[in-house]
């Protein structure tokens, strides 16, 4: 599942950032003095003072509309929202004056480039700009929250359709939820995309940026087109796994549906993967295991709920996990103020996610949890982005974040790679007896790869469909055709139906209409598997990389300790080598623990046609 953890300060940097109580009387960027280095200590200072003083209430009120979704809430966090995009916009306009000024120190340096490079959607200085903007981000966040698709014509939240689209196998049943989802969601926000789109391409051209787009690459520490050409060679690294995974399922769901539902070449229906955007494919692992080695032997939704758990218990099982490695157990706060189950009186974002509200231990989730797999994994993601948040919050408060995006997305799923057979035998829910063999690892693998291999070119055109967008190589005009197009590029996926230019298909997905980049999410997944290594090194296992777990190990948790307390202090290369011992991000490590699935893979797609 992918999730994502919001700070105060990330919220200021976001499109529904929260609201500086001193931002209208402030003095603005025009006046400020000379720009040298003395005058950027200064600004740098007044800046993180300002935000420390509106962060508290700003991120209650952007909970409290998460949690509360009303019109009254509506309200309250668009015009927060619009105060704290001006906001961080003077900021970043700011931090811009003192670009080519010789002799700042470093330290100020990185907070400038931090200030100028971390906008999600800046606003122009146009009057009424921001408030434009942020009516738009909190209608569309709104609307998702709020939305609905059909189950045998009936009305079905977000939350149940995601988990009926995993469970259903009718595909004529599929169709009706994955279409009537997609229209009734992404389809009528299409005209307040790209005007949100516009604006915010205004904005970053006004910070000295070609577009939004160039502007989200511009925060990794190198070049925007760097780090374009990053991702590429990480995807090409792991793109022939994904290929052999593609080519099995493909082969599997056509054995299953027959070819007037699933040819045996071309592109995959999106709708036969078990999930709403054909992201995860776990939901369908029951229809491509392999026989023998594909049944595990246990389902950890099955043992959660043979034990007795309830949400609140597997949220204390997954402490449990951060505590064994030597982390301070979560503040009572956590549990008292956290969004753990789906309240039954109101609206509410059932997306999961981890919130700081006052950087200092108001660390808190919010989730619908259901006692199954899938959340038990999330869990343990989300409480990642929380003991992250805590580690460092002794630093600066714009060093307050994640080394990149991407680092703060990977931790708590590196750990969630550790919830093995042993770890489960450790903490009591899987006999011992039942631990499944080495004849079963294939099984492991395939059930692994079904979400995190699979997962790997939706991550990545996510941002590739926003890049074309912001830069124009996608038009309005055609913005189904080029969703449909890298969909098909890169995930070899099709609709079920045929899709025109009356529909959005990107909107019926989170990210997009909440404008949260999604490169982060990519990188994640290539990071955990680089900081899983690293800690299964460290704690000296010797058996196959996919059945480790570090469960109960301090010094892997010291370690991880020394990187995350680092925050956004130093460049990213610096915090990966603190853990691992390298500075170059790479996708071996991933290659590495699928390697005996792929070995399998490629023998079963013997005499099959690759690719679409």
């Amino acid at each position: 599942m992918i999730r994502n953890g919001l700070s105060a300060f990330a919220l200021l940097l976001s499109a529904t950032a929260v609201t500086p109580v001193l931002a209208q009387t402030a003095a603005p960027v025009a006046a400020m003095p000379a720009a040298t280095p003395a005058a950027a200590d200064a600004f740098v200072e007044q800046v993180q003072k300002e935000a420390l003083d509106y962060s508290i209430d700003a991120s209650r009120i952007a909970w409290v509309n998460a949690t509360y979704i009303t019109d009254d809430t509506d309200a309250l966090a668009a015009k927060s929202g619009a105060v704290g995009t001006e906001m961080a916009v003077r900021f970043a306009l700011g931090a811009a004056k003192f670009d080519g000024v010789k002799g700042i120190s470093p330290d100020t340096r990185r907070k400038l480039d931090i200030l100028k490079n971390g906008l999600t959607l800046p606003a122009p200085t146009t009057p009424g700009a921001a408030q434009t903007l942020s009516d738009l981000s909190t209608k569309m966040s709104s609307a998702y929250g709020k939305g609905r698709g059909l189950k045998d014509g009936k009305p079905i939240n977000g939350s149940d359709i995601e988990a009926a689209m995993g469970t259903s196998r009718d595909p004529a049943e599929l169709k009706e939820m994955w279409v009537s989802w997609h229209d009734n969601v992404g389809a009528p926000m299409r005209g307040d995309y790209a005007k949100m789109a516009g604006i915010a391409n205004e904005g970053s051209r006004e910070l000295g940026f070609k577009d939004t787009g160039a502007m989200w690459r511009s925060g990794y520490d190198m070049p925007a087109d760097d780090f374009e050409k990053l991702a590429d060679q990480l995807w090409k690294e792991v793109e022939p796994l994904y290929l052999s995974l593609h080519t099995y399922v493909r082969a599997k769901l056509n054995a299953k549906y027959g070819d007037a539902v699933q040819a045996k070449t071309g592109p995959i229906r999106a709708d036969l993967l078990g999930n709403m955007w054909a992201q995860e494919w776990g939901g369908i692992y029951d229809v491509v295991a392999p026989a023998g080695a594909g049944d595990l032997g246990y389902d950890v939704g099955d043992l959660l709920k043979a034990k007795g758990y309830d949400p609140v218990r597997m949220v204390k099982t997954g402490e449990g996990f951060y505590s064994s490695l030597g982390f301070a157990p979560l503040p009572k706060t956590f549990w008292e103020r956290s969004q753990i189950v789906k309240p039954a009186d109101r609206e509410v974002i059932c997306h999961a996610s981890a919130w700081d509200l006052d950087n200092k231990d108001d660390i808190r989730i919010k989730m619908c949890t259901k006692v199954n797999a899938d959340d038990f994994t999330t869990i343990h993601h989300e409480l990642g982005h929380n003991y992250y948040q805590r580690a460092y919050n002794k630093q600066p408060l714009l060093y307050q974040n994640g080394a990149n995006d991407g680092f703060h997305e990977a931790i708590g799923d590196f750990v969630a790679l550790s919830i093995t057979p042993d770890y489960l035998v450790k903490i009591g829910l899987l006999d011992p007896a039942k631990v499944p063999g080495a004849d079963k690892d294939i099984g492991l693998l395939l059930r692994q790869a079904m979400d995190k291999v699979a997962f790997l070119p939706f991550g990545l055109m996510m941002d590739k469909w926003r890049w074309g967008v912001f830069s124009g190589a996608i038009p309005t005009s055609g913005y189904q055709k080029g969703w449909d197009a890298l969909r098909l590029q890169y995930q070899g996926i099709k609709p079920p139906v045929a899709r025109d230019e009356t529909r959005f298909d990107p909107g019926a997905k989170y990210h997009i209409p909440a404008s949260t980049p999604y490169a982060r999410y990519f990188l994640a997944r290539i990071l955990q598997f680089q900081f899983y290594k690293a800690a299964c090194d460290q704690s000296g296992w010797k058996g196959p990389l996919h059945r480790c777990s570090f469960y109960g190990n301090k010094q892997v948790g010291a370690r991880l300790n020394t990187m995350l307390a680092m925050g956004a202090s130093k460049p990213w290369p610096d915090a990966l080598q603190a853990f691992t011992g390298t500075r170059q991000m790479s996708g071996k490590a991933l290659v590495d623990y699928f390697a005996p699935l792929k070995t399998w893979l490629d023998q079963q797609n013997k005499g099959k046609p690759s690719g679409w």
